[in-house]
Parts: C-alpha cells; structure tokens; sequence
C-alpha cells in the first residue's frame, strides 16, 4: 500500500493519525462508534491492511473490516466469495511477517450488542496455534461505556500476552469522530 511511504518506521502518531483519517470515512450513527484501524508490519514499516467502522456490508467494525481484507489480499478471493462469518476471521500473516501491530483509534470491543464476534477474540485469534499474529495493539482512546458496559478487552488482550500501548495526543479529535452521529445527553 502506498499510504504507509510518508510515515517514519514507528511513528505512532502518524500511524494514529492515519487510522483518525479513516475513521472520518465511517458514516456516522447512533448506535455505533466511527472508527479507524491500520495492520502494519512494524518490522518492515509496510501497512498491510486498513479499515473502518461499517467499511463492509453488516455491522462491522474497523478492526473486523481490517483483518477481513487482509485475509481477503492473503487468499486472493473474491468480495462475493466471502460470506459475513469469514468476515471476522483473523489475518494468517506469512512467515514473511516479522511483527504485526493493529493501530485503532479506540480500543477493540470485548462485546458486541449485534451478536457477532467481538474485535477482542478477532485478535486473540490472530495468534492461534503460534503462528505470527498481532503482537501490539496501539489505542488512540479507551471504549466509553455508551452501549457496552466496561471494556475488559484490554486485560484480555494483555493475558495473552498481546502488549496494549494507548497513544497518547488525539483523544479529543479522536472522540469527537468517534461519537458524530450520536445524540447528546
């Protein structure tokens, strides 16, 4: 992906901001959070994947529409030949990989009111069996409470052993995306 060739290796701002700039492509509701996410190969400084808040059809999340597209670059397969459950399949990186990191400006969801899978297992996963899969999740905000109750996704994400930094800088513009749309209270 082009995108990636103006941000210095570990910039976690820039990357941060990055994942802000998709979140403002998410259409604005009620009843969800507008989100950004960026899958990158921290070691090669190469953004392998993106997503969005409702970027695919459904109920999706940036970090579920992220990882389904990476899955989707990896098997080659069509849009049409990938049904909603593969939708939230983790990404099953080549050896290639060296470290995979999620950049997501809020932090992955551990409950999901629609009933699909949470962003927090959909990561979990990434790392089943050993293979390469996400080893740092870099947050721009925590989850607030609207729809969900509290966020536990953070502590699972770290007894797996999956580090959780929260970059720190864009809270306020990332909150501000993330709720347009929603009525205030």
């Amino acid at each position: 992906m082009a995108e990636n060739s103006a941000i210095k290796p570990v910039d976690h701002q820039a990357y941060m901001h990055y994942a802000l700039s998709l979140a403002k492509k998410a259409p604005p509701k009620p009843t969800n959070f507008c989100v950004g996410a960026v899958l990158v190969d921290e070691a090669a400084n190469a953004i392998l994947s993106t997503g969005y808040t409702m970027e695919l059809p459904g109920n999706t999340h940036a970090e579920q529409c992220c990882l389904a597209k990476m899955e989707r670059s990896q098997t080659k397969r069509s849009k049409t030949e990938i049904s909603e459950a593969e939708e939230s399949e983790p990404p099953k990186p080549g050896a290639a990989v060296q470290r995979l990191v999620l950049y997501t400006t809020m932090e992955p969801c551990n409950k999901r009111a629609s009933g699909n899978m949470p962003c927090t297992e959909t990561i979990l996963k990434s790392k089943v069996n050993g293979t390469c899969g996400i080893e740092v999740v870099y947050v721009g905000v925590t989850e607030p409470e609207k729809f969900v109750g509290e966020n536990v996704g953070r502590a699972r994400l770290e007894e797996a052993g999956i580090e959780y930094i929260q970059v720190p800088g864009l809270e306020d513009e990332i909150l501000a995306v993330a709720t347009a749309g929603h009525k205030e209270s």
